[in-house]
């Protein structure tokens, strides 16, 4: 999230510890660089170089237990609300569905309801603390839970109420009393879907990669889907990030080098069954379409008639989040992942300072500069390699045209340039101190069969339990050298099992995935930990899903939250005052093997209502001391 963060300063401390001292999960090192502390395998002080007894501890709560009950779990002396669950309206002025438990609302209903899956948020201050916007994701759709009968008697109307179940919501909130409601009706209440009109601007748009047969000139895209990670600018503006989009879209079965990097299948990969009455993700008879998802959207949440922005010049990928800084002379700096097996970490760095006025003065600043992906040495050292198209082996001779083309094939690009295939990269956030850090979930893969061993900043094989690196630029946020160590590997210190041993100081996660950075320092952790990518008995051992609280100068890390069954925990924003803490519960319920059962939807959760039978709806959870205070003290 965009914040004033401290600048870099030059550092006093020794050079980092050696890979061998950081990543070995089974060590219990001294951490050398004059530190002189032990904390079992953790870099944390070097987050602010910290002596001893100079640093005034953060985690002010009593960590929760481990849980497998269908409810969210809060430390002693906080309460957590559920406000804005799937399917209540946003609060249009003139339209206000309600929500229908037997999953009867129409596609235009839907369109004017909150979407399904929550993910990104943030609070948009409208008046300070007490009434503000929030703006979240909805990633994707379970149609077992969307339809009363699936995905039986498929039709055009299925995939367009599914298609409004995606994208983005617009709500207006309100403290009364201390407790948070909806505005409703709300003048800026919005909901952008997967058939929002939608602007193409930087070196991509018009390419001729980017155009189809409804968008001969490569400039309008029709929606945005899979918005997963979110960030926000120092211009008041938000930023949407689709992820997964390719499973949307079925291809033919000969598909072109440049489909295949990108996943393309026959059929489709996710189940979405939209090409069936949507041609335009049918790739055989639209084959540039694909191209026209994968990018970061800018929103400006405070002019709902605005038009939403792919910026192309921040890249194509399956992108997870975007994180906003700035350079000591003004300038944006945009930090990214890719959550896929083997793909990157990604930095794009504005040509342009940021101008005073906000997002009318900013329209065109993330058109213009240069993005950058991430190569980890195995000396602790780093290099930001750019994807310019005439720089290297980025020519036409090998495959790329021009800028456009090094864009929209940013994964080409950067297998070309030898960056560091990554155990699937997801959020990014920035310390205090300045340093950058990112979750890797997990890679299951890693060094199985044909596919990449370990290498450095990815020490584990068949990784199930992910970790967390870190990064500090070698002078300010454009700099294109860095160092870097592992924050943590996830996992149990007393695990068997190499890929699952890891180092936590304090509560057990695995699967790290959200990641924000509060106003007084703390560095809050999310998880997606699923026996799809875990063991059985290591998912039962930490049970739901949780958030936890680290702090970066100690390394201790505690587990503020456990959620209900079957869910993620997604997105982290707080009010201006720290007071007031909104999370998203995403797909309470999910069950890795199968698909929910229309027949029985509250199979595994019922959560939010607890009715038995009840559809388990994604929702966003207010989490508030009952005292008023700070969260975290």
């Amino acid at each position: 999230m965009a914040k004033d963060f401290a600048r870099m300063e030059n550092s006093n401390c020794s050079s980092n510890p050696s890979f061998h001292e950081i990543s070995d999960p089974a060590r219990r090192t001294v951490l050398r660089a004059g530190l002189g502390v032990a904390l079992g395998g953790l870099l944390a002080p070097l987050a602010g170089c910290a002596s001893p007894g100079s640093h005034k501890p953060l985690l002010g709560f009593a960590s929760v237990p481990v849980s497998t009950a269908d409810r969210i779990v809060v430390p002693e002396g906080y309460i957590a609300q559920v406000i804005a669950p799937w399917g209540d309206p946003v609060g249009l002025p003139e339209h206000s569905p309600a929500f229908r438990t037997d999953a009867g609302n129409s596609a235009v209903e839907q369109a004017a309801q909150l979407g399904m899956h929550h993910d990104g948020i943030h609070y948009f201050a409208l008046h300070g603390s007490e009434r503000g916007l929030l703006v979240l994701n909805h990633e994707y759709t379970d149609e077992g839970l969307l339809f009363a009968d699936g995905q039986q008697n498929w039709s055009a109307e299925k995939v367009r109420k599914a298609q409004a179940a995606h994208g983005v919501s617009v709500i207006e909130v309100v403290q009364r009393q201390g407790r948070w409601e909806q505005v409703r009706p709300s003048p800026w209440a919005r909901r952008i879907t997967a058939y929002t009109p939608m602007a193409v601007a930087g070196p991509a748009a018009g390419h001729a990669l980017m155009r189809t047969s409804a968008d001969p000139e490569g400039r309008r895209v029709l929606g945005t889907l899979n918005n997963c990670g979110s960030g926000i600018t120092p211009w008041g503006t938000y930023l949407s990030c689709e992820e997964n989009f390719i499973n949307y879209f079925s291809g033919g079965d000969s598909l072109s080098e440049h489909e295949k990097r990108w996943g393309l299948r026959k059929g489709g990969g996710g189940g979405y069954r939209w090409h069936e009455h949507d041609a335009r993700f049918d790739a055989t008879r639209e084959p540039n379409e694909p191209n026209r998802f994968g990018w970061i959207v800018e929103i400006d949440p405070m002019d709902p008639a605005s038009t939403p922005i792919k910026r192309t010049a921040l890249g194509r990928a399956a992108h997870e989040g975007a994180t906003v800084t700035t350079t000591k002379d003004g300038r944006a700096v945009v930090y990214m992942g890719e959550d896929a097996r083997f793909e990157y970490i990604y930095k794009f760095v504005s040509r342009d300072r940021i101008q005073s006025g906000g997002a009318r003065a900013n329209t065109t600043l993330l058109d213009h500069g240069t993005l950058y992906v991430a190569r980890f040495d195995a000396d602790g050292s780093g290099e930001w390699l750019p994807l310019t198209h005439g720089q290297g082996p980025l020519t036409a001779a090998n495959g790329f045209a021009d800028q456009g083309d090094v864009l929209i094939k940013s994964r080409q690009a950067s297998d070309a340039l030898g960056a560091t295939k990554m155990d699937r990269p997801e959020w990014i956030d920035i310390d205090h101190q300045g340093w950058v850090y990112c979750t890797l979930t997990n890679n299951s893969n890693r060094g199985t069969g044909r596919n990449p061993g370990t290498d450095a900043a990815n020490p584990r094989a068949g990784n199930s339990m992910g970790h967390i690196v870190r990064w500090k630029e070698d002078g300010d946020f454009d700099s294109t050298r860095m160092r870097w160590n592992h924050f943590v590997l996830a996992g149990d210190p007393a695990n068997t099992r190499a890929e699952a041993r890891g180092n936590v100081q304090g509560d057990l996660f695995a699967c790290p995935d959200g990641l924000w950075t509060d106003a007084r320092g703390l560095l809050w952790i999310q998880t997606d930990m699923s026996t799809s990518a875990m063991g059985k008995g290591d998912l039962a051992r930490l049970g739901n899903n949780m958030m936890l609280a680290a702090d970066p100068a100690t390394g201790e890390i505690r587990r503020f939250l456990t959620g209900p069954r079957g869910c993620e925990i997604t997105g982290a924003t707080a009010t201006p005052d720290g007071r007031t803490l909104f999370i998203n519960i995403q797909h309470p319920g999910e069950s890795p093997s199968e698909r929910s059962d229309p027949a029985d939807p509250g199979k595994y959760s019922t959560w939010p209502s607890g009715q038995p039978g009840a559809r388990p709806r994604s929702a966003t959870v207010v989490i508030r001391k009952r005292d008023g205070g700070v969260i975290g003290t």
